[in-house]
């Protein structure tokens, strides 16, 4: 008889002794209100279920109105003591809870309703839990299902997790937190696998341009502007810091042009050697210098009727940016050593992560090039500058990784994923690219854990767990005192970064930051430093 299984749940605000055990027959002994079902009454064990206005009878454990984005749990158990005792735990931590006797009533109510969760006794009358469990995944694919069981029998509950249960629970419990933090990892698996279906949706829609990818305001700005600047034959000026993908811009504009079945051809020009510039960009004859055994078409002709892409073109020798100029000018090429020219139709992309502007100020780049070359400028953001576009970016490099070694997507855990968007990344989109790549091929489960990401600072971590932290203790003060400490946190985390920024200068420290030396030093008192 199941009746005669004893379950232990440790006391922890639910009656009985302090400290003691509770045993979950003689818990909560009057019938009471059914816990997260707002007012309607519990009928005592074999009792009928009291009739609403108008003569309706409400379904057994169907839960009132729901408060938005509230977790939602069903527990399925053909005891009304454990039922009572497991509801009320998961609702003195929030949760929205309803309970049912049997697997047929849960089937019902799951019909009516999703959950995030169910709790389910492997041991039910008229339909076992591995039945109710297949029947419950079909009905909602995308809810986690927690077995219960008093047999603790390895198989089963191996055969439950094939069967889709997300976790096995073997009764007597070890304590409240032990069943609410099962519930409340198999509700956290849920929201991460809905929220990564919304980023892979997102995704595919207008947040992403190509291999470009943001939904920021900055970002959206890039891409109108890309739009509307790939039919014109203008040139533009690609400028942004090294790794924020001055290149996929470039390839935007080629692709969305009517050169888009032409060539693409990319040059970095700080890889090339100052003596073989001129040799690269516009040919050399047979003869022209030592080793030039043959006649060779540079890049531009190899472009002819499609785009160059010019990176780092501040890179580019002086006597270099002059035959540039009279490419853009006459729409001509000399080869090195030749006297003969030769007409190319190129549309030119240049893209740049220094001053142009400043470059020309101190003679080390053509003033009259640079106006040639800045006809259109795009300047793409940093990655600092829009952290709320790393989710998407991170769930992009997975899917593109995935794709490439033949693995399912696989997801990153909370934690992880909010250290990922509170980090620096001087190295910008492609120093995340770079970290994504890495923690897969370290990770060897079906979710990215902040252990993965090895390159993210000590500092970066502790502050995310403590932001984490911070924001779920705010929620238990009064606003006053929460706008307090909050403000004292930020200020503290503020001036620390601002001091490693200017390695300890305190006046550089005070420019950086807009205020005052003496502002600055009142608050680095504040924060007692």
């Amino acid at each position: 008889m199941k009746g005669s299984v004893t379950t232990q749940i440790a006391q922890r605000g639910n009656g009985g002794p302090a400290g003691g055990p509770i045993q979950a027959s003689t818990v909560l002994p009057d019938p009471g209100l059914v816990p997260g079902n707002g007012s309607r009454p519990m009928p005592a064990e074999g009792g009928e279920v009291p009739a609403l206005a108008g003569g309706e009878r409400p379904a057994r454990g169907e839960s009132e109105a729901r408060a938005p984005g509230k977790l939602r749990v069903i527990i399925v158990d053909d005891e009304p003591p454990l039922l009572r005792t497991l509801a009320r735990i998961l609702q003195v931590r929030g949760i929205d809870v309803s309970t049912c006797e049997d697997g047929i009533e849960a089937l019902a109510l799951l019909a009516a309703e999703p959950a995030d969760v169910l709790l389910l006794d492997l041991m039910l009358p008229r339909m076992d839990g591995m039945e109710v469990l297949r029947r419950a995944k079909v009905l909602r694919p995308d809810m986690e299902v927690v077995m219960m069981t008093a047999f603790g029998d390895v198989d089963t509950a191996v055969q439950a997790v094939k069967s889709g249960a997300y976790d096995f629970l073997t009764k007597p419990f070890a304590s409240p937190d032990a069943v609410a933090l099962v519930i409340e990892k198999a509700a956290e698996r849920r929201r991460l696998i809905d929220r990564t279906r919304q980023l892979e949706a997102a995704l595919e829609s207008q947040e992403r341009y190509g291999d470009l990818v943001g939904s920021t305001r900055k970002m959206q700005a890039v891409f109108r502007l890309i739009e509307t600047v790939a039919q014109s034959t203008a040139t533009v000026l690609v400028r942004g810091e090294s790794g924020t993908g001055k290149e996929l811009v470039a390839r935007a504009l080629h692709q969305r042009g009517p050169r888009a079945h032409k060539p693409f051809v990319a040059v970095n020009c700080s890889a090339i050697p100052s003596t073989l510039v001129d040799s690269e960009l516009f040919g050399h004859v047979r003869g022209a210098f030592t080793g030039a055994s043959t006649n060779r078409e540079g890049l531009f002709a190899s472009a002819d009727s499609g785009t160059i892409f010019l990176d780092e073109i501040g890179d580019l020798p002086l006597p270099s940016q002059v035959r540039l100029l009279r490419v853009l000018q006459e729409g001509e090429v000399k080869p090195v050593g030749s006297n003969e020219v030769r007409s190319v139709d190129v549309r030119v992309i240049v893209a740049t992560n220094v001053d142009l502007a400043h470059a020309v100020s101190i003679g080390a780049f053509r003033e009259d090039l640079y106006y040639r070359l800045a006809v259109i400028e795009i300047g793409i953001p940093p990655l600092r500058d829009r952290p709320e576009d790393i989710p998407m970016l991170a769930v992009h490099f997975l899917r593109k990784f995935a794709r490439k070694t033949g693995r399912g997507v696989p997801s990153i855990d909370p934690v992880a994923m909010h250290s990922l968007a509170s980090a620096p990344w001087p190295g910008n989109v492609r120093e995340l690219e770079n970290a994504i790549e890495r923690a897969m091929v370290l990770s060897r489960g079906d979710t990215l854990v902040l252990e993965d990401f090895p390159r993210l600072t000590e500092s970066a971590q502790e502050q995310a767990r403590l932001e984490l932290q911070l924001g779920s203790d705010l929620a238990d003060l009064p606003y006053r005192d929460a706008k307090r400490v909050a403000l004292r946190t930020f200020e503290r985390h503020y001036i620390a970064s601002v001091l490693k920024k200017t390695t300890g200068n305190v006046s550089q420290a005070a420019r950086h930051a807009g205020l005052d030396r003496s502002n600055f030093r009142r608050i680095l008192r504040k924060c007692g430093r």
